[in-house]
């Protein structure tokens, strides 16, 4: 079968809201260096639109907006605005600098939002409709505009409002499943209705931008494709509000596997997804559950006999595409005490590492201890203990010995002794909880102001013996660090977070220190 040239009219633009929608996941928050960072990996990765934030929120998401936009060199950056004329405003100062920029403007349209959110009436809600895009559409010529609650909103209401916003400029109009509420016959059913009544249809492009309170955000995604809809509006890891968004990997990764069915195609690198699912997981300190399609750790492993059987004589028996196709690695290799450094060597480079000398010897000496310890190494065990060897190696404050005494009985107390500078310090100190003392000792050797913001545990592999890793996410004033320590013993997990987080501030003050003595 000879392969076609892909249609530009079959293409479907890939609208990422990672860094607005998916921030506004509870405790998902990040900071202005990580925004830029993700921003930074969905440029390269060929996301068409990066939906950077909300400028109007705060001072700080609109630095966020506004910075991006200075660095985007690829993406369409866009910023998401109400219907206030200084929210467009601001919107539109916030993305200025970028090359390619787009004012998302939305305003609720079912009856429940109209009656109860907006207290509107219709005739209401239409007028601002064009008033909002009308003067977004005067700072930019590409201006999207979304009906909020667009599936539960009447048909004949919608089209008049998606009709005026086309006609006063919107050139992608954006129906949200903003509650989940909608089922894939529905939703494409819903597009088609309005391709076919809204008079100027063919002069926008239509936006399915779905939440996935049911589990089907990707399903009605897809099925918006195939009605029509040529932009897809998702989240890396699927987060967001409540539930989630669709996950942009497994958009990506239906259109690629089954071309079949949906004849459309992206220009996303796929080989990238499995880095940037990782990249926004550690910024927000979000795990990704095991079993989550394309970028979960279980997604290509294989534990049942007859599966292993059967990948062993041919890997399209059970697999439906290649883990390299979204950046895994092979993970055949198993790591245990019996392994030598050539063997160790190896399996770093199969995980994308490149140590060498000392660095190399301490990893290699660490994950013999870890063996030592613990049944079974799995690859995520040796990103942990590599990560943490990496980012520790320039450290002040390194945790030599700690030792926890906790139960029901208390008081609970931890004696630890840390390497400060090259010098051995120790305290004893208590504390409300085995963790709670760990870190008021830290506080008594290393004074410091910073506010623990974040404490999150969660295992890197399965049984009772796998290495805890812990978040930690340190604030002092305005700026805050996240930090993870792994270890197989939670406490000491828990220091190693904490000391990584103070580490990365006393750092940061270090260069503020210098660069003020250099002016």
């Amino acid at each position: 079968m000879t392969a076609q040239t892909p249609s530009d009219k079959d293409r479907v633009v890939i609208f990422d809201t990672t860094l607005r929608d998916g921030e506004q996941c509870p405790g998902a928050t990040m900071t202005h260096d990580e925004k830029l960072e993700v921003a930074e990996l969905l440029d390269r990765m060929g996301v068409d639109v990066i939906e950077a934030g909300f400028p109007i929120a705060s001072e700080g998401d609109f630095a966020a907006v506004h910075e991006i936009a200075k660095r985007a060199k690829n993406a369409v950056i866009c910023g998401l605005s109400r219907a206030a004329p200084k929210d467009i405003d601001r919107c539109a100062e916030a993305i200025k600098p970028a090359p390619r920029r787009r004012i998302h403007t939305f305003l609720s349209t079912s009856p429940v939002h109209m009656k109860y959110k907006l207290q509107k009436e219709p005739h209401e809600v239409y007028e601002m409709v064009i008033a909002q895009v009308t003067r977004a559409r005067n700072h930019t010529d590409d201006v999207e505009w979304s009906a909020e609650d667009g599936t539960r909103t009447e048909h004949d209401f919608l089209c008049r409002c998606v009709e005026a916003a086309i006609k006063a400029g919107a050139t992608t109009i954006n129906i949200p499943d903003t509650v989940g509420y909608t089922v894939p016959e529905e939703y494409y059913a819903l597009f088609k209705m309005l391709r076919e009544r809204v008079a100027n249809a063919d002069k926008a492009v239509f936006s399915a931008h779905c939440h996935n309170d049911l589990g089907m955000a990707v399903a009605n995604s897809l099925a918006a494709a195939k009605a029509g809809v040529r932009q897809i509006e998702c989240t890396v890891n699927g987060i967001g509000e409540r539930a989630g968004n669709a996950a942009l990997e497994e958009i990506v990764m239906a259109i690629r596997t089954r071309s079949d069915v949906l004849p459309f195609w992206t220009g996303i690198d796929t080989t990238m997804l499995t880095r940037a699912s990782k990249l926004v997981s550690a910024a927000t300190s979000f795990p990704v559950q095991y079993n989550k399609a394309i970028v979960g750790r279980n997604a290509f492993a294989h534990e049942s006999g007859i599966h292993q059987d059967g990948m062993l004589k041919n890997a399209q028996t059970y697999e439906i595409m290649t883990p390299e196709s979204v950046g895994v690695k092979q993970t055949s290799l198993v790591m245990g005490k019996h392994s030598g450094r050539h063997a160790f060597m190896h399996k770093l480079e199969e995980l994308g590492y490149k140590l060498a000398g000392n660095q190399l010897e301490d990893a290699f000496l660490r994950l013999k201890a870890l063996a030592d310890r613990k049944k079974h190494i799995y690859d995520e065990d040796i990103e942990a203990l590599v990560d943490e060897e990496i980012a520790t190696a320039q450290d002040r404050i390194k945790l030599v010995s700690l030792t926890v005494i906790a139960g029901t009985m208390g008081p609970q107390s931890a004696t630890l002794t840390l390497d400060v500078d090259g010098r051995h310090q120790t305290v004893q100190a208590s504390g409300n909880g085995p963790v709670d003392a760990i870190f008021n000792g830290i506080k008594t050797l290393v004074p410091h102001e910073a506010v623990l913001e974040l404490f999150q545990v969660h295992a890197v592999t399965e049984g009772t013996d796998a290495q805890a890793e812990v978040s930690v996410r340190l604030a002092q004033g305005d700026h805050a660090v996240t930090s993870r320590g792994a270890d197989p013993d939670t406490l000491v997990a828990s220091a190693k977070a904490y000391l990584g987080a103070l580490n990365k501030l006393m750092a940061r003050g270090a260069r503020m220190h210098a660069q003020h003595a250099a002016q």
